[in-house]
């Protein structure tokens, strides 16, 4: 098991933490900025809605080409080119004149994520055995969970205490995420499990899947679009709730952004262990129910406090389960197709992605902002029960 636990622990997990770092550090700017885009630009709850859906629907359209690249041409490339279009999606943003240079902006942002997943995942997945990894995937995803917090925070640091404009803290991450390529180039392509396969002593992992399409994967893959959907009913229009009904500051919205995915240094690595220990669909499922029972108590107590409170507990639990997800995507998925399978893993939460901010919006015209969230929590709830009674693990 040391042995083990010390092939894992390589610079090649080393350069995947660091790199979903640098990929998603403005990726989860825009979440923040709605509230300044719409004032700016002079937008509708509806034209909010399509500028949330519209990435991600790129992404539903690419996920599965993407996994085929990852299959055949290997990680590096790919995650080579996505930090070359988070880069580019940055700098694009940074001089962003109108709403349709910004949708553009964003959708670079959102595919270079798309093209970084599927080999990413596939990769990291393939340097530890069966049952550590879950460990290996917990360490991975907190670098795109941190990641994830640079972006709030640096609105919070930049626009709040420096005085820079949000265009400006776009244009501050494009040369430190062409960095993540210096680290790739040193990212050796050959694989541990690659070389066993080469083997003939050593056989294909017990239980492999002859076929992606089983019962639990398809079931697997409904609930995790379901959940998908009540997110993304909430992406577009949280931050606008508590600056227009909650009386919140931008920057402070920032914060709790920043300091939510922050927390997933934590809680990725932390749930990878106890997914470890427990078992994986087990530890999703609880971390899962914890984290929307912390979201219903967020929206129901409302106050500047309590929210926060219980926002960052959701958000907690909600990274505490993403080791143990991708772990079960990995283990329905065969090893030399692996790559397809984390791609098409990402098919229905994407096309939640891009119908669920459409419905949100009419959702705000028919009756209030607020009941967009009641809604997410009643999807919350059905996409975890389909987990739990859906899908069968071995």
């Amino acid at each position: 098991m040391l042995q083990r636990s010390t092939k894992v622990l390589s610079y090649g997990l080393l350069a995947m933490v660091v790199t979903h770092i640098l990929i998603h550090s403005t990726g989860n700017i825009r979440s923040t900025l709605f509230p300044l885009l719409k004032e700016e630009f002079s937008l509708t709850n509806q034209q909010i809605g399509l500028i949330a859906a519209i990435p991600p629907l790129c992404q539903a359209l690419l996920s599965v080409p993407v996994g085929f690249l990852s299959d055949r041409f290997g990680a590096k490339k790919l995650i080579a080119l996505s930090i070359l279009l988070a880069a580019a999606g940055s700098l694009l943003a940074g001089f962003t004149a109108n709403p349709l240079m910004y949708i553009l902006a964003t959708t670079l942002l959102t595919l270079n994520a798309t093209i970084y997943h599927p080999p990413s995942h596939a990769y990291t997945a393939n340097l530890a055995d069966p049952k550590s990894r879950a460990r290996a995937l917990g360490f991975m995803n907190a670098g795109g969970t941190f990641g994830m917090s640079l972006g709030p925070l640096s609105i919070t640091i930049l626009m709040g205490m420096l005085a820079l404009q949000w265009r400006q803290i776009y244009l501050f991450w494009v040369v430190p995420i062409l960095f993540g390529l210096v680290i790739l180039y040193f990212v050796r392509t050959e694989l541990p499990q690659e070389r066993r396969r080469e083997t003939p002593d050593h056989g294909s992992e017990p239980g492999q899947l002859s076929k992606f399409l089983s019962t639990g994967f398809v079931l697997f893959l409904a609930s995790s679009g379901v959940r998908r959907f009540g997110g993304s009913m909430t992406a577009g229009f949280l931050s606008i709730w508590l600056v227009e009904s909650q009386g919140w500051k931008v920057t402070d919205i920032g914060l709790m952004f920043g300091i939510a995915s922050f927390l997933g240094v934590i809680g990725s690595p932390l749930g990878g262990e106890f997914a470890y220990r427990f078992g994986e669909k087990r530890w999703a499922v609880t971390s899962l129910l914890a984290s929307y029972c912390c979201f219903v108590a967020a929206i129901t107590l409302k106050g500047y406090t309590p929210f926060m409170f219980f926002y960052l507990a959701q958000r907690f639990f909600g990274t505490m389960a993403m080791a143990a997800n991708s772990a079960i995507t990995a283990s329905l998925s065969p090893p030399e197709q692996r790559g397809f399978g984390f791609a098409l893993s990402f098919v229905p939460p994407s096309i939640a992605g891009a119908i669920a901010p459409i419905a949100a919006a009419y959702i705000a015209d028919a009756s209030s902002l607020y009941y967009i969230f009641v809604a997410a929590a009643a999807v919350y709830f059905i996409g975890l029960g389909v987990f739990q009674f859906g899908v069968k693990m071995k």
